[in-house]
């Protein structure tokens, strides 16, 4: 995902994470269609695991599909889509986050429509082998944590009054997680703004880009005009703290807007100019709806187990077995 509904879909997101796919005639022609998974009683308090046996279609960036083990296809997504020297308990939390997606894409059909998961972040999860993993310098005990990791939660997911959530998650939020709402117009019960301390540490927490007036111009569509500490105007916030609502010389401008415009990380941003040139400093990285992965790390290590990271970038959820 780094981001996985990674920005659930086109029709009700910006255009970055997650838009949906047409169902095309190799997914058709892909053997297994979608198939329920079974949702048994809550993880008992010790939250030990048991081994699910099932069987995930994942189709291949090269074009092959092949059928995997959901256990060792999620060891490759954990590997993909958070750094493998997290903190355990983190690795954990992602491990769930990302069984739950594949299991409701196995449910639902997906974005591809039979069930199946591609392992283009921008559409459904990331995806790292083991030997890639090695291969580009990653350490056998760092791959051994994240065997652990998927292990240790195998079969464990996130419901929402009886329904697998749409567990989405991206890389740090600057401060605070962001309503779905805010985001792609959808409300989720379980996908509301929390506080997420301890990030500044991440790579992206914050972000300076710099554009000409004209390339500003240009990607917006807007027309600078007047006095130029008059351009931006700041209307209102989202409950997370990103831009809601911009006027740009007297044009509305939407913060998920302008993030897809600009191609800037975060909708949490401030403008300022300086001659030609426009600067945007942004605070955090993707939609942040959901678990942010910086902020799991931060809460693994000060003393958080896998459970209460999950129970509080998800709230109101409840950690349940598969059958």
């Amino acid at each position: 995902m780094k981001t996985v509904w990674k920005e659930i879909c086109a029709s009700i997101l910006m255009g970055a994470v997650l838009p949906g796919l047409i169902l095309n005639l190799s997914a058709i022609l892909l053997e297994g269609s979608a198939q329920e998974l079974p949702i048994v009683e809550s993880v008992p308090e010790t939250y030990a695991a048991e081994k699910v046996d099932r069987s995930i279609s994942i189709r291949f960036l090269d074009g092959s599909v092949s059928q995997m083990d959901m256990d060792a296809y999620l060891t490759g997504v954990v590997l993909g889509e958070m750094p493998a020297d997290f903190e355990s308990e983190a690795l954990k939390a992602q491990a769930v986050a990302a069984r739950t997606y594949t299991a409701k894409a196995a449910n639902t059909g997906g974005k591809h429509g039979d069930g199946s998961l591609c392992t283009d972040s921008t559409c459904c999860q990331a995806y790292v082998s083991e030997e890639t993993y090695l291969g580009k310098g990653g350490t056998e005990e760092n791959l051994e944590k994240v065997r652990r990791a998927v292990l240790d939660t195998s079969g464990q997911v996130l419901t929402y009054e009886g329904e697998l959530i749409e567990a989405t998650y991206f890389s740090c939020s600057g401060g605070s997680t962001e309503d779905a709402v805010a985001v792609w117009g959808t409300d989720y019960p379980y996908l509301r703004a929390v506080a997420s301390p301890g990030e500044e540490n991440a790579a992206h927490y914050c972000d300076t880009i710099s554009f000409t007036t004209d390339q500003f111009q240009e990607k917006t569509g807007c027309t600078l005009t007047g006095a130029s500490t008059e351009w931006f105007v700041t209307e209102s916030y989202t409950q997370g703290g990103g831009i809601e609502s911009m006027s740009i010389c007297g044009e509305q401008y939407t913060g998920t807007q302008l993030r897809q415009l600009l191609g800037l990380p975060s909708t949490v941003m401030t403008l300022s100019v300086a001659g030609d040139t426009i600067t945007i400093t942004t605070r955090g990285y993707g939609h942040r709806v959901g678990m942010s992965q910086y902020g799991a790390d931060a809460m693994a290590a000060t003393g958080s187990n896998f459970i209460e990271i999950l129970a509080h970038y998800y709230p109101g959820t409840e950690l349940v077995q598969l059958s």
